[in-house]
């Protein structure tokens, strides 16, 4: 699975009321939740089935950036994203499959 989805952060996202008021920018777990679930949507899989196994945030998400969210999986099942504004770097990461003993 390679995809990826474009979005732009709107202007009046409800989350900018809080962060911050001089410098609005998106907060990381919007990001997160937004990757988590276009993963789960591209997969088909539940994400209450998966966990986090890695996140980095790299640059603020302001208002008004068209976002990329590059999806891909590895060879161990790790599906994982990529998220940028033109060349700037957002937020990297995975979610891998939850595994029980």
């Amino acid at each position: 699975m390679n995809q990826a989805t474009l979005w732009t952060v709107p202007l009046d996202h409800p989350a900018f009321a809080g962060h911050f008021i001089d410098m609005p920018i998106l907060p990381g777990v919007v990001l997160l939740d937004m990757a988590i679930q276009l993963i789960a949507d591209a997969n088909q899989v539940n994400p209450a089935h998966y966990k986090i196994s890695s996140i980095k945030f790299l640059n603020p998400a302001k208002p008004g950036d068209v976002l990329s969210f590059e999806l891909s999986q590895s060879s161990k099942g790790t599906l994982n994203f990529n998220i940028s504004a033109g060349s700037r770097k957002i937020a990297i990461g995975g979610i891998s499959p939850i595994t029980t003993i």
